[in-house]
């Protein structure tokens, strides 16, 4: 396993996810009438209805379905989000096995953190040796260029 996934491709699986993540976002909430831009729109009333009961839930859905949909996706048989999908990658432990349902809702969370200090967490990713960012060191995870199930312990360890 020497095959990493490297800091651009994974931004633009990010990139590709967060198109994805938008399009049903903007489809949550137009099915509650709530202004997709919240309370940033030029809108006079798009406040008031965001902060409506309607608002809310649209808000409250579309941040769970996020969550779920890194967790569910990188613990499937998978391996990865669609914008991993897309450009060949998936996420293992250290040995190259699919990481469990709370390995992934870890590494989701741990992904706060690499975010908050300043990107830091992410921009490790570009310098460390297996391109690892700070929310994969936190959980022992690993994304790799490879297909599902195409991965395993490198035979050169044997050498």
């Amino acid at each position: 396993m020497g095959n990493y996934g490297g800091f651009w491709i994974r931004v633009a699986a990010y990139l590709i996810d967060t198109i994805v993540l938008m399009v049903a976002q903007w489809m949550v909430f137009a099915a509650f009438g709530v202004s997709v831009f919240g309370v940033t729109s030029l809108d006079p009333d798009a406040g008031e209805l965001f902060s409506t009961s309607g608002g809310l839930i649209a808000y409250a859905i579309t941040t769970i379905g996020a969550i779920l949909y890194f967790v569910q996706m990188e613990s499937s048989a998978k391996q990865g989000t669609l914008g991993k999908m897309a450009l060949g990658l998936i996420v293992t432990d250290y040995n190259g096995n699919r990481i469990t349902w709370l390995r992934a809702l870890g590494r989701y969370f741990a992904k706060i953190l690499s975010g908050i200090i300043l990107l830091i967490g992410y921009i490790m990713i570009a310098f460390t040796d297996r391109k690892q960012g700070l929310h994969d060191l936190i959980c022992s995870t690993l994304v790799l260029k490879a297909a599902p199930g195409q991965t395993g312990v490198d035979p050169s360890v044997f050498d």
